[in-house]
């Protein structure tokens, strides 16, 4: 077997700028994303700055968390789910000193920020996480016609695209009109094995005591279909009337979907003991919770969902799961085989998909080393740098870069 070639590395010490809307202490898939990456990228030596929205006045306006400079950008004004902010005079100073840019879409900021890092011929990568789906009215319409056509406008000013999988990009009405700059990297996947004790310690503290137990990791939003779940639960009562379910991430006071929760939560509070919100843990926290799950669920309904991070970290800790047939979403259960892909807002067709995981558990379970080798946060750190290394010091970009044959759909 012919060996696998090194992976181009940037030279130790390069300074690299991260722009996204939120960050920590912000909880999302996207800002999880960024964490762990720049987390890598600085463990590998490099210098790294996150530009950010000071979407809280509490949050410092700069700090250095984990090794990664912070720095945060005061809001001037909200619409629905976003922003607006002075970008434009932080992204000049930031990206005139950095060796490569990496912008995280969707963001209003984008292209401002892509076209101060082409003013400086800086090598300029973004990383397309979701098509943006606000909930209904008119307002959200308009913002996500204004955000789509400044995300398209960022990725016309940049060098390569990342997408986390081939399926989504293929599907997603943005990236396809940007084949050739179409990068194909898994994203970063951390979550340590589980111990019987964090367990035993977290069964304890949600007052789990028989029973199967279904899981969803998620904030309570619109594009979350937790309604779906929710009307899903009665279909499996009656074959298991000790059913319980266990949310964890936010689920008061999310910006954007009151109107959601307040739909919801009298739907919640009418399956009494069963459901039990657990909020926002820690990642120390997570691995227990993972591993005191027969099933994680992944309801998600529309595209603003291109993954689900969720899913690996359920698999990494022997829990199948349950994902809606939507592109990328499947991608997970497809490549492994560890779960059940039914239709998206369908809560018969949910509840089917978790009876068939809940009876066939011996079979869909893989192995960790199998889930290992397809999500390798190396591997994901490792393709970053193939591609800042593969664009520093050009101008002009062509042709598809494909870092992975696992994450294709």
């Amino acid at each position: 077997m012919t060996a696998r070639p090194e992976p181009a590395r940037l030279p130790p010490g390069s300074r690299i700028l991260l722009v996204l809307t939120y960050y920590r202490p912000h909880v999302s898939g996207l800002t999880i994303y960024v964490e762990r990456l720049a987390g890598e990228l600085a463990a590998r030596g490099h210098d790294v700055t996150v530009l950010t929205s000071r979407y809280d006045r509490t949050l410092p306006r700069e700090e250095v968390v984990d090794g990664v400079r912070v720095v945060r950008v005061p809001v001037w004004a909200r619409i629905s789910k976003g922003v607006l902010m002075p970008i434009m005079f932080w992204s000049l100073r930031l990206a005139r000193r950095a060796d490569v840019v990496s912008i995280h879409l969707p963001q209003f900021d984008g292209a401002v920020v892509a076209a101060t890092s082409r003013l400086f011929r800086k090598p300029t990568v973004l990383t397309y996480h979701c098509d943006l789906r606000l909930p209904r009215g008119i307002v959200n319409r308009v913002a996500d016609s204004v955000v789509y056509a400044m995300n398209y406008l960022a990725a016309r000013l940049s060098h390569r695209i990342v997408a986390y999988t081939q399926d989504y990009a293929d599907h997603s009405g943005l990236l396809r009109r940007f084949p050739d700059k179409i990068a194909v990297i898994p994203p970063p996947v951390i979550m340590p094995e589980p111990t019987s004790a964090q367990i035993a310690e977290f069964r304890a503290r949600a007052g789990l005591e028989s029973g199967p137990v279904i899981g969803s990791a998620a904030r309570v939003a619109t594009e979350k279909g937790v309604e779906f779940l929710v009307d899903a639960i009665p279909h499996l009562i009656e074959r298991h009337p000790d059913l319980r379910v266990v949310f964890a991430g936010q689920y008061l006071d999310v910006v954007g979907e009151s109107q959601y929760w307040a739909m919801l939560e009298p739907k919640i509070a009418a399956l009494g003991e069963r459901w039990t919100f657990v909020g926002i843990l820690s990642p120390d926290e997570m691995p227990g919770f993972y591993g005191s799950l027969d099933a994680l669920v992944v309801s998600s309904v529309n595209s603003t969902e291109s993954f689900g991070l969720v899913q690996v970290e359920a698999m990494l800790c022997g829990t199948p799961v349950v994902a809606t047939d939507l592109p990328g979403v499947r991608q997970p259960v497809r490549m492994t085989g560890m779960g059940a892909v039914v239709a998206a807002s369908d809560a018969g067709a949910l509840a089917a998909g978790i009876e068939t995981v809940l009876a066939n558990s011996d079979q869909v379970v893989r192995p960790r080393s199998e889930i290992e080798q397809r999500f390798d946060v190396n591997a994901t750190v490792d393709a970053y740098e193939a591609l800042f290394t593969e664009i520093t010091g050009t101008t002009e970009i062509t042709g598809t870069t494909e870092i992975t044959e696992n994450a294709r759909g």
